[in-house]
């Protein structure tokens, strides 16, 4: 009877030391941010200490993709796990549940889990920087708390005294919709991104004695791109160089490829496009500034051998490379991420992993690390996510790992009708088919060019490769 009484004991005493093992979750995402500015990604110009250093914490995805390299359709798949043909979102205007109304978001998992779920900033579409300060596209269902925060970059915008290479534009649609910048006066926490770090450091504060699953979405580097001057300061544009793009190297085509060019982006002076280079760059490293804060916080909270974290861009960006700037391609600039996972007990801390990973696997991967369950389809008004976990990958980064990365984006106008481009990437290789291969077919060998400035897809030395990635498509 007495070592019964003392296995009870022993259990009741057990429960609260379980309960704390449970992992919290901080999930950070940045705005239209590219691989090519960050320092723990390659950059020899761009400085990204805080990221840098939480990729030295964590697993870096060498090979992480969008599944739409557009805001609202972005954000809506990787927050819920679907792929944007079956979200149907494909442009900035239609809030996902209009299609998918039972969808379970990846917030909706951590809080069936029991955990505090909030968010500050943008996580679902904002048109930037016209629905600063409100919900924008936002879900409900998501959260239990949202923080908007406003800062004087809106105020700067309201006075026009932010650059833009579309002044005869409408309202902030002239900023958000093109190249805009301006070198700010303040500090950083007068700032919307600086706010957002210190709503998300409150929030920390006030819930770091439960589960919790913040998520703090930063507004920068995206257009338009505004930062205190210091930032600007770091990089003076004598000392920028442009990406070298070749001579009529658009007339190559397929057309739709070079779709998302813009008539004002193609008439820029270098000078212009220098400027524009060094604000992205010092938007970057504002935003990174606020990172830092927000994770020093999780330190000094004593929380940071308990929060997972994450940190991913809703999309990659173009800064000239191909002649093109910002999104809206299937080029790799445009749908290549940055992805960093650092959870701390992680056996794979601290390594890069080469595999082909999509966005999409992030709410199969934080739902398994935290031992949540995720909707299988079992039940017939909830879709089946279609990411895969990637726990596998943050244990052995070098596991083997066979699943490709698909991209999608949609070309068409009012005048033309729409279609949709497909590309499938692998390690080594990228195919794209535009219309069905219709209206063409692109293929790029990134052992030998990782530029992509030689399409392969019609060369009889690359059949076999061609015939094998077209299976990789999605099946119509």
């Amino acid at each position: 009877m007495s070592r019964l009484l003392a296995l009870v004991a022993l259990a009741f005493f057990a429960a609260p030391s379980l309960a704390a093992e449970t992992m919290n979750v901080l999930f950070i995402v940045s705005d239209d941010l590219t691989n090519n500015t960050l320092g723990c990604y390659g950059s020899k110009v761009a400085k990204s200490p805080n990221i840098d250093k939480l990729a030295m914490k964590g697993v870096k995805f060498d090979r992480a993709y969008c599944q739409f390299p557009l805001c609202n359709p972005s954000r809506a798949s990787f927050l819920t796990g679907l792929r944007p043909d079956n979200t149907k979102v494909y442009e900035n205007a239609t809030q996902f549940r209009k299609n998918v109304p039972d969808a379970q978001s990846m917030p909706q998992t951590f809080q069936k889990g029991g955990y505090f779920v909030a968010r500050v900033g943008k996580l679902y579409h904002y048109g930037v920087p016209g629905q600063i300060g409100t919900d924008g596209l936002d879900d409900k269902p998501s959260w239990m708390k949202v923080i908007n925060p406003r800062g004087r970059d809106k105020d700067d915008e309201e006075k026009d005294l932010i650059f833009t290479l579309n002044p005869k534009g409408k309202g902030s649609g002239r900023f958000g919709g093109t190249l805009s910048w301006l070198a700010a006066d303040g500090t950083d926490t007068e700032q919307t991104d600086g706010k957002s770090a210190d709503a998300t450091i409150k929030l920390l504060e006030e819930n770091k004695d439960k589960p919790f699953f913040i998520a703090c979405g930063f507004y920068r580097p995206h257009t338009p791109y505004v930062a205190p001057k210091k930032y600007f300061d770091m990089y003076p544009t004598d000392k920028i160089e442009l990406p070298k793009v070749p001579d009529k190297h658009r007339d190559a085509g397929p057309a739709p490829a070079f779709g998302s060019a813009k008539a004002e982006q193609d008439k820029m002076t270098d000078a212009q496009r220098k400027q524009a280079l060094q604000a992205y760059y010092a938007s970057t490293t504002f935003m990174d500034a606020q990172v830092g804060r927000v994770l020093d916080a999780l330190d000094k909270l004593k929380l940071a051998d308990k929060t997972i974290v994450v940190f991913i861009s809703d999309h990659g960006y173009h800064l000239g490379e191909h002649g093109l700037w910002q999104k809206m391609s299937l080029f790799e600039n445009s749908t290549r991420v940055p992805l960093l996972i650092y959870d701390p007990r992680g056996k794979g801390n601290g390594k890069a992993c080469g595999r082909t990973v999509e966005l999409i696997d992030l709410h199969p991967t934080l739902a398994d690390l935290a031992g949540l369950p995720i909707p299988t389809g079992n039940d017939a008004k909830v879709p089946k996510l279609d990411g895969k976990s990637l726990k596998t990958l943050l244990d052995d980064p070098s596991a083997k790992w066979d699943k490709p990365a698909i991209t999608q984006v949609r070309r068409g106008s009012a005048k033309k009708p729409s279609f949709m481009g497909y590309s499938v990437r692998n390690e080594r290789y990228r195919y794209t088919s535009w219309d069905e291969g219709k209206q063409g077919v692109q293929l790029f060998d990134y052992e030998k060019d990782p530029s992509e400035l030689k399409n392969l897809a019609t060369d009889p030395k690359y059949a076999d490769v061609v015939k094998q990635m077209k299976t990789l498509l999605p099946k119509k």
